[in-house]
């Protein structure tokens, strides 16, 4: 009985969270759960239809091609901010005069809501007075301007504005890491002539591997299901040109009073699509550990 009650203060704290989490976590995973099964319009009464939702979703290309968009922008997302991230941390790393300045400056976007950065680069991107065609026309860079957020260029505008908002995030990941690097295994290597390059490669990243692994799996999961500011953006659109997974399954949810893709709330079928694409989250995510592991027991 003194055991439990010397433990009485810990379980206080943590009831809380754990009360928010089952409430707002778990038990709507279970709701969606159990519909997954239903015919639901989020009124009226439900009609059991067994697997129909799921066999709907498998001739479901507008589905299937959002899923091709998610993995496109994923893809362009961490091949761009996973080494940029990782140079900045590098130099900032360094006795850089101003470098705590620079820190924050680059953290800043990861603060900021991301309505309101989306907000702000429809500003920039805006076909017709955006300020950067008004800047490329200006200096004669581009002869008209041109629809960043058209069917050509709208897919690579989010990207780069996904790329502005992780940056800081994972640079700072790094520096963590590297500031847990020995200083003297670098000065062994100088004194054996390693040079910036060879450091690098054979002790800079060697080094950084946990750290490494960990960013890694955080950008592949955040960039798998961002959604936020394609949905202000361009709710998916030109024709789907950027509809990526989770922001298919909130219109079915939730339907965009603008939006022609998803405009009748589906509960029963967003509920069945959520939870296959939960599925396809999970497996990527398996994928990486298998493969890191892999990794692992090759070094």
């Amino acid at each position: 009985m003194r055991k439990w009650r010397g433990q009485l203060p810990g379980f206080g704290f943590t009831l809380p969270s754990l009360l928010l989490t089952l409430v707002f976590g778990v038990y709507p995973i279970l709701w969606a759960m159990r519909y997954m099964f239903y015919d639901y319009k989020g009124y009226g009464k439900e009609r059991f239809v067994g697997l129909d939702n799921f066999v709907q979703l498998i001739g479901d290309h507008a589905y299937w091609d959002s899923v091709v968009n998610t993995f496109v922008y994923a893809g362009g997302k961490l091949i761009i901010t996973l080494p940029l991230s990782l140079i900045l941390a590098v130099i900032l790393n360094r006795g850089l005069r101003g470098k705590h300045l620079l820190r924050a400056i680059y953290f800043m976007p990861t603060i900021v809501s991301t309505s309101v950065i989306s907000i702000v680069f429809f500003i920039i991107f805006n076909s017709f007075n955006g300020l950067l065609n008004q800047f490329l026309l200006r200096y004669h860079i581009i002869s008209k301007s041109i629809d960043w957020l058209g069917p050509e260029h709208a897919m690579m505008s989010t990207i780069i504005i996904a790329v502005w908002g992780a940056v800081g995030n994972y640079m700072l990941l790094f520096i963590a890491g590297l500031q847990n690097i020995p200083s003297d295994v670098y000065e062994s290597a100088s004194l054996d002539g390693a040079n910036a390059v060879q450091k690098f490669g054979y002790i800079t990243i060697p080094m950084l591997g946990p750290v490494l692994q960990m960013v890694i799996m955080l950008a592949i999961i955040n960039s798998l299901k961002g959604y936020e500011s394609i949905m202000v953006l361009t709710e998916g659109g030109p024709i789907g040109k950027t509809e990526v997974m989770f922001l298919y399954v909130y219109k079915l949810f939730f339907p965009l009073s603008t939006s022609g893709s998803a405009m009748e709330q589906q509960i029963g079928y967003g509920s069945a699509v959520g939870f296959t694409t939960a599925l396809l989250v999970g497996v990527v995510t398996l994928l990486y550990f298998y493969a890191s592991k892999r990794l692992n027991k090759v070094h």
